[in-house]
């Protein structure tokens, strides 16, 4: 008796469809796979926190480090060999910038909020400094009363013998950095979940675009061989867009729609993750690729997030390494700000007309040479001490201060 398929029924919508299929994937030993990642995450294994410290560590090695000396006038910029030293060759082996990118990376990742710089002097003058691995450093709280002792590869040292960079004052042990670890933490995990999530997902075989309804009685459809054999018969083509053709009795084809990413909230919960990373960081979420470029943040973070880490950072190296009193070392982190040509050139010139700048400052500024001629201070005829504003020719008459 030949099998007889009814015709008539009821279609799912696509949303049915969509549902249906997404729970049946759930269900399956793949989706376990990639929704459950097992393990701890350290905090160098998520790539968007590693961004985040990197652009951090890449803007403060990138600031130049003056040695200042107080004055009656205002502090002005000192150039020696101890400034030479600091700033541009610390060691045989670094660079500036490399060394800050260094000591920042350790402090925000490796180390914990903590970050040790051995200096090496002789005969009172610093020869070199020397950075310490994050793994190489222990610290000891003492026994009694308050302080600490630091030991580098073995070696026990004071801490007035080495430069140690903190981030973020541990609650319990001041003197030590806490860092953003334990803030992080979740953070990371779940970001490496979406990124599994996703990978698994996009290489998942739960995501078929055509779903086609073969008659079970048929004989082909009995052996993987014989479904295969109906499908290069009547669903492969030679030619691309060229028709099926198929017999209307025992086919039904329907295009679905698959379980997408938008239907996990993967995309959401990613780019909701690295907004957090970017706030508990301090970073401009567009640095770690959501939104787009905004002056004002830009300013704000340089501001609230580098400036207090440089000053921290320079208040460690002048106490451990300067002896002169009257001398600092400060971090031109005014250098970041994103101002125009146009604006510094406004702010120098109003400066320049009231003889607070001259004219080789303002070429410095931008970037130019000096000219020979420009050294000297001006100021428009009008701006003139307060104690001198009756000697003014316009209100001088007749050789006579009182017009008469």
């Amino acid at each position: 008796m030949p099998h007889i398929k009814a015709r008539t029924k009821t279609r799912d919508t696509p949303q049915q469809k969509r549902t249906a299929g997404g729970i049946a994937f759930l269900l399956t030993d793949v989706a376990h796979d990639m929704l459950c990642v097992p393990g701890y995450t350290s905090l160098d294994r998520c790539p968007e926190i590693m961004t985040a410290a990197w652009k951090i560590a890449q803007i403060i090695g990138s600031i130049t480090i003056h040695l200042m000396q107080n004055t009656e006038d205002g502090d002005i910029r000192i150039t020696n060999e101890l400034s030479r030293r600091i700033d541009i060759e610390p060691n045989a082996y670094m660079n500036r910038a490399e060394l800050m990118q260094f000591v920042v990376m350790t402090m925000l990742v490796y180390g914990d909020g903590n970050a040790i710089v051995l200096p090496r002097t002789s005969d009172g003058y610093l020869g070199s400094l020397e950075p310490i691995p994050a793994g190489n450093v222990t610290y000891t709280a003492n026994p009694v009363g308050y302080g600490y002792t630091v030991r580098v590869n073995g070696k026990v040292f004071d801490p007035s013998e080495v430069l140690h960079f903190r981030y973020l004052p541990d609650k319990y042990y001041p003197w030590k950095g806490m860092g953003l670890r334990v803030s992080l933490r979740d953070i990371a995990n779940g970001l490496k979940q979406g990124r599994a999530t996703t990978n698994a997902f996009m290489s998942s075989e739960y995501k078929p675009s055509i779903i086609v309804k073969v008659d079970a009685m048929t004989e082909e459809f009995a052996s993987p061989e014989g479904r295969q054999k109906l499908l290069d018969s009547y669903v492969k083509s030679g030619k691309a867009g060229e028709p099926w053709m198929i017999p209307a009795e025992q086919f039904d084809v329907e295009q679905v729609k698959p379980l997408t990413l938008s239907d996990l909230a993967i995309d959401a919960t990613m780019q909701l993750s690295k907004k957090t990373v970017a706030s508990i960081m301090g970073v401009p979420a567009f640095l770690l690729g959501v939104g787009t470029y905004s002056k004002a943040e830009w300013n704000n973070f340089v501001q609230s997030t580098i400036r207090p880490i440089v000053i921290s950072m320079q208040q460690e190296l002048t106490r451990k390494l300067i002896i002169s009193p009257g001398w600092y070392l400060r971090f031109n982190w005014w250098s970041l700000m994103d101002w125009s040509a146009q604006e510094i050139s406004s702010v120098l010139l109003a400066g320049a007309d009231r003889g607070f700048i001259n004219g080789n400052e303002w070429r410095d500024r931008l970037g130019l040479e000096p000219v020979e001629g420009l050294s000297e201070y001006k100021v428009l005829e009008n701006y003139i001490p307060i104690d001198k504003s009756g000697d003014q020719l316009k209100l001088v008459q007749d050789g006579g201060a009182d017009g008469a």
